[in-house]
């Protein structure tokens, strides 16, 4: 079985997001003839909080390293984990080479600078290498157009350093392709010489099937038997906020009426802040806070999501003035087997998915100039959500149409392209 090194700074029991993405790729790799090793920081080096129950969903048999790091010191200058544990990431990264004999080492940013591993590792043992982006490395921060601030220094060393770190990468991964297509753009030779692939974030059902063993509860709100509980789960997407005034417009003038509360969870603008509030002051607008729309802005653990869809009566799905929303993101939601509420760009493949899988109600718009659809069909589709909410059965839902977007699945895309970029390098003592 070939062997690759899986560079993951944070993995559980980090709470971030990301560390799901080499959680599920090491479950999956082996099915596909990869043994995983997984390199990471101790997580005693973690600033956020730590789900041990998280933990409980890493595969006992894998092989984890850790790797020591520098402390924030008494005054947080550098918070970053891949600069505070590159050092020691390195070290216990050539060992590890030196150790296994791997063939690939695949490497997962943010932290972006964890990608310069790559390089430093290929230059002192000729291994292959390659980065998945979970998130844009060269781009605009907001705040960049403030000269020597954190942000405008983060920016110009970003188009410093990617170049360095990419430069004989053999594999260039993304969530969505836009993630790294400009990398390609701006550096001509990775057309040829690195392989690329698109790899959306993966469900897993056996995540979803934990829940009855770990007997969590929900804490940030209770089902109340005559109100239909919808939940929003994540990150909101920055041009979403325009189709969702159109819907707290409609609520505002319908609040006597519905029998409805939304509930927004982690969608603060600072991820451990419970208090960065980003729907919080659309609701109070509009009259709604706290009677039909409630927010819980900072970031809980995510079998804590998992466990507060399962308690819901259905899943709000919110798209953007783009229409780039991807069936992947409306997995999770599918497999908590609670209906969708879905408003979409009438462009976004994933309200398509939805309804020929029979998972939920769609509202479609034609984009930023067709907003005031969202606030004309609402009515009408809230009615037929609360009649399909009445009939659901979700042995009903066809799983097939979202077959693609397991993690199994597109672990296997990973493994079909770890095998193309390994074929394609030379080899290295």
């Amino acid at each position: 079985m070939k062997k690759v090194i899986i560079v993951s700074p944070h993995f559980p029991p980090s709470n971030l997001a990301a560390v799901h993405r080499a959680r599920l790729f090491a479950k999956h790799l082996p099915a596909f003839g990869w043994k995983p090793i997984v390199l990471t920081v101790h997580h005693k080096h973690y600033e956020e909080a730590l789900d041990w129950n998280l933990n409980k969903l890493v595969d006992p048999d894998l092989q984890v390293n850790t790797a020591e790091a520098f402390q924030t010191g008494p005054v947080r200058i550098i918070g970053d984990i891949g600069i505070r544990g590159g050092y020691y990431l390195y070290k216990k990264l050539i060992q590890l080479i030196s150790d296994e004999k791997p063939d690939f080492l695949y490497i997962t940013i943010p932290s972006f600078y964890g990608a310069l591993l790559g390089r430093a590792a290929h230059a002192k043992t000729g291994i292959p290498y390659g980065i998945d982006y979970i998130d844009p490395w060269v781009h605009t921060f907001a705040g960049s157009e403030n000269v020597f601030s954190r942000h405008w220094f983060s920016t110009k060393l970003s188009r410093i350093l990617e170049p360095i770190a990419i430069k004989y990468v053999r594999l260039i991964t993304g969530v969505a392709e836009g993630y790294y297509k400009p990398v390609l753009e701006r550096n001509p030779h990775l057309q040829q010489q690195a392989v690329h692939a698109a790899m959306p974030y993966g469900g897993e059902k056996e995540d979803h099937q934990a829940l009855k063993s770990l007997n969590l509860i929900p804490y940030l709100f209770k089902p109340i038997a005559d109100k239909l509980q919808l939940v929003y789960a994540g990150a909101m997407l920055p041009k979403a906020y325009q189709p969702l005034e159109f819907i707290f417009k409609w609520l505002q003038e319908n609040k006597d009426m519905v029998a409805l509360e939304f509930h927004f969870i982690g969608t603060g603008s600072r991820a451990n802040d419970e208090n960065s509030y980003t729907i919080k002051p659309l609701a109070l607008k509009y009259g709604l806070w706290q009677t039909i729309v409630y927010e819980y802005p900072k970031r809980i653990p995510y079998l804590d999501v998992l466990t507060h869809l399962d308690a819901a009566n259905g899943v709000f799905v919110l798209g953007s003035t783009e229409p780039h929303y991807t069936p992947s993101k409306v997995y999770q939601g599918i497999l908590s087997q609670k209906p969708v509420f879905a408003v979409l760009h009438s462009a976004s493949s994933a309200g398509k998915v939805i309804e020929e899988a029979r998972a939920g109600v769609v509202l479609k718009f034609d984009g930023e100039s067709d907003l005031d659809t969202v606030h004309k069909s609402l009515s009408e589709k809230m009615a037929v959500y609360k009649a399909f909410v009445n009939s659901f059965n979700p042995t009903e839902v066809d799983h097939t149409a979202f077959d693609q977007y397991s993690a199994y699945n597109v672990t296997k895309i990973l493994a079909e392209n770890l095998d193309k970029a390994l074929a394609n390098s030379l080899s290295y003592a």
